[in-house]
């Protein structure tokens, strides 16, 4: 029987009621799919700083790199706030990005049937469905640029800075490209490219990769208009390609589209098969320890482990067909239920999952 090596960063706040949750989902899964899970845990963010006084530990990106995927439940949380940019535990989080290499994010947003009351969105606008994919580079551009603090005209300054290299733009825009032709065979680029030169470089470069998918259609946006027509008309995007800090922004206000942030995975892939998987959502830290927090987005992103680092699509089918049926049986946490509507906790949800399979 394979057996697969899972490393689990549970993280801060409600990241390990959620990530216990997952992992239930995803033994249960090997159980009926044939194959076994060994799951060893390992420290990132708030819990690494109490434990080692800093975000990361060697030992965690030791372990990250011999497992065949990493499960991340949240980092971060006002206790950390305080302490220098480097040593806060959203550092940590950036830090295994960059040691393991995993430059591409995937983050799809699904409204599922069940929800579609749970959108913001007019029903029209939603039409017979949502299913759309931002993939966003993870380890270049503005959150990883020389930053710092200075001084103009004798007042307090600071500066962050946007870059790219033509390589780094090429491999996210070219995996961009395979996804959306396995999709609806429609990619649009984000950019700025109005006022920034790195997205000039950007849309460059993608327009010179289009020849190579002639199935592809390719479209650009400037990154204000995208993030309006995600409201405005959500179904005319399948897939987006974009830079790291517009798919952080256009992805969280995708994930309201589909309801709740509490509903959305992600998968952050390098140029092997080891994938870093997490929900979308942050730590959560006020209702952290109160059992309320959506387990979906962290087993979902159990689903994409399984689909794209375990070589498990049938096992992965499976789980998502099993929060399908939940959600159809109107099981509801509290962040997608409707008023008056009774809801479920973490462990409730989680064990519901776990049954439906």
């Amino acid at each position: 029987m394979k057996t697969y090596h899972i490393t689990v960063l549970a993280g801060d706040g409600v990241g390990p009621e959620i990530t216990d949750q997952a992992m239930l989902v995803l033994r249960e899964t090997a159980g009926r799919c044939g194959f076994a899970v060994s799951c060893k845990p390992a420290l990132i963010g708030g819990a690494a700083i109490e434990a080692t006084s800093a975000p990361l530990p060697d030992e965690t990106v030791a372990a990250c790199k011999v497992s065949d995927a990493v499960l991340l439940g949240a980092v971060g949380g006002p206790k950390w706030d305080d302490l220098p940019d480097d040593s806060r535990p959203e550092a940590g989080l950036l830090r295994i990005r960059s040691a393991l290499g995993l430059f591409a994010n995937l983050r799809p947003a699904i409204v599922y049937p069940a929800l579609r009351g749970a959108s913001p969105l007019k029903d029209e606008l939603l039409g017979d469905g949502l299913d759309l994919l931002v993939v966003r580079e993870l380890t270049g551009g503005i959150y990883y640029g020389e930053r710092g603090r200075t001084e103009v005209n004798g007042e307090p300054a600071a500066y962050d800075t946007e870059q790219y290299t033509a390589g780094e733009i090429r491999r996210i825009v070219r995996l961009a490209f395979s996804l959306a032709e396995k999709r609806g065979k429609k990619l649009c680029s984000v950019d700025k490219a109005n006022v920034l030169a790195s997205s000039r470089l950007w849309r460059e470069i993608a327009s010179d990769i289009a020849a190579q998918f002639p199935r592809v259609e390719l479209s650009h946006m400037y990154v204000d208009n995208a993030a309006m027509q995600l409201v405005r008309a959500p179904r005319q995007f399948d897939t987006i390609v974009t830079n790291n800090i517009f798919g952080d922004i256009l992805s969280d206000e995708a994930s309201q589209i589909t309801g709740s942030i509490g509903m959305l995975p992600s998968a952050s892939l390098n140029n092997g098969s080891l994938g870093l998987y997490e929900p979308v959502h942050g730590s959560a830290p006020d209702i952290a320890g109160r059992g309320v927090a959506n387990p979906i987005a962290t087993i979902l992103s159990v689903a994409m482990m399984l689909r794209y680092s375990l070589g498990q699509p049938k096992a992965a089918d499976l789980i998502e067909a099993a929060v399908d049926k939940v959600l159809k049986k109107g099981l509801r946490t509290a962040d997608i239920a409707r008023p008056g509507e009774a809801c479920i906790g973490t462990t409730a949800m989680g064990e519901a999952v776990a049954r439906a399979l």
